[in-house]
């Protein structure tokens, strides 16, 4: 989909500006990656950021601000940052520093800021205040009950004859789903989460819902308060081993476009999904500003929602910004200032496949510290339409690239249709090296 172009409003600006991105991620550095192609742009500043954004087209540099937890004193130490580093613009990626009112915060400060208030955070942040806004608003998703006592909720699943998904309500790093084949596993979930404390504070309640079937597809938009830019559908895949098999992760890859979803679909998403949301949230006082990102699984009778992020999905960002075409710092811009429908955005029309390269172990347990190899060389066999994002990575004193998460690095790929995007991602991942790496290699399989 794209808008029509027209002047963009940019005067208000102080051009060239410096961005503040708070957040260390392949998100960000896929933002960072986009922002830095503005000619509005002078520099880019990432809060803590990571071994590849301090690299970012030579207008990158990572600065030492804490972003978690969110309270006055590291949010007076961003302003004083901000104040005095000629920044005109925050763009906050991560889902614990947008639920914990980092927006709010930033706002009363006088400074911009790309994101959702804590009140309209709260979509992703509370699982439960979720569902329930979805049953106000007649939004389809799954039938599900919540529970904050652990007997009842065991009492509730030995009831249960269908499969049921058992989730953590409060964030979780994107693992706090646990999807069951019978009632004995979902038993165990429940006390894995309330009684273990798995996923630690955010299991003190649990959504226990139907389990759906279908194929699962991510569709974010743009929303500015009034105008709703519904972006390119991704799919992500959670499982960490190929044919989606294994525990849930944070995402080990994402393609988009996908087949799966036509313009017509996504009109009926944005009709029935975001538009309903986006209202329920109005009518109890809340403007809801950035992405709204719908999980969604295409059952036999219709698209439901799994849940609502606020945020740019990671890995669904890195092919999202590789195929983007138009002025991200504008474009943000638009979304604070309610002036969405006056910039551009279209799309490459190539596919873009994002393979996550991880440690050897992940999600479980795994080491850090291991040298990486063959990323220049993997993005210039790519001839262009290779980038590789970092994400779990840091530097040593010797500029070396070192692993240091559970997702080490996002490797996109452009090609002509899925499986050239496929082919390219992986011969990429295969030019890079460092111990115990893996990744999948099946990413986009279930519609090739």
């Amino acid at each position: 989909m794209s808008r029509k172009k027209t002047e963009s409003k940019t005067s208000k600006f102080p051009s060239p500006t410096n961005v503040l991105i708070l957040g260390n991620g392949g998100r960000e550095h896929a933002l960072g990656w986009k922002l830095k192609q503005s000619k509005h742009v002078a520099k880019l500043y990432f809060a803590p950021g990571n071994g590849g954004t301090s690299g970012v087209g030579g207008l990158g540099e990572n600065v030492d601000l804490k972003i978690e937890p969110v309270n006055t004193k590291h949010c007076d130490a961003i302003d004083y940052f901000v104040r005095h580093h000629n920044v005109g613009l925050i763009v906050v990626g991560p889902e614990d520093p947008l639920a914990g009112g980092m927006v709010d915060r930033l706002q009363k400060y006088g400074h911009r800021v790309f994101g959702p208030i804590e009140a309209a955070a709260r979509l992703e942040g509370d699982k439960a205040f979720s569902k329930q806004l979805m049953r106000a608003a007649s939004i389809p998703t799954a039938e599900a009950r919540v529970f904050t006592n652990l007997d009842a909720a065991l009492t509730y699943v030995e009831s249960r004859d269908t499969p049921v998904v058992v989730k953590a309500a409060g964030l979780a790093k994107g693992k706090g789903v646990i999807v069951c084949d019978d009632n004995e596993q979902a038993m165990a979930a429940v006390r894995e989460i309330m009684e273990d404390h798995a996923f630690g504070d955010a299991g003190n309640t649990v959504v226990i819902e139907e389990r759906l079937s279908g194929q699962e597809v991510s569709v974010l938009a743009l929303v500015d308060g009034r105008n709703i830019f519904v972006l390119d559908p991704a799919q992500d895949h959670k499982q960490a081993y190929e044919n989606d098999t294994g525990p849930n992760t944070g995402g080990m890859g994402a393609y988009t476009p996908t087949p799966l979803m036509d313009d017509a679909m996504l009109t009926e998403i944005e009709r029935d999904v975001l538009v309903p949301v986006v209202d329920a949230l109005r009518r109890d006082g809340i403007e809801y500003k950035g992405v709204l990102y719908a999980g969604l699984m295409l059952t036999a009778g219709g698209p439901k929602v799994l849940e609502f992020n606020c945020r740019f999905g990671d890995p669904e960002c890195q092919p999202l910004m590789m195929r983007m075409k138009g002025d991200l710092f504008l474009i943000m811009n638009a979304v604070i200032d309610g002036t969405l429908d006056e910039v551009d955005l279209s799309w490459d029309k190539r596919c873009c496949c994002c393979v996550v390269m991880a440690s050897g172990g992940y999600p479980g347990k795994y080491e850090n510290g291991k040298v990486i190899t063959g990323i220049e060389e993997a993005e210039a066999a790519g001839d262009g339409d290779v980038f590789v994002f970092h994400a779990g990575t840091t530097r040593d004193k010797d500029d070396q690239v070192l692993t240091a998460g559970g997702r080490v690095l996002g490797v996109c790929a452009l090609g002509d249709d899925l499986k050239d995007a496929q082919q390219k991602a992986n011969a990429a991942c295969d030019r890079i090296h460092f111990s115990g790496a893996q990744f999948r290699r099946d990413i986009g399989y279930r519609v090739m």
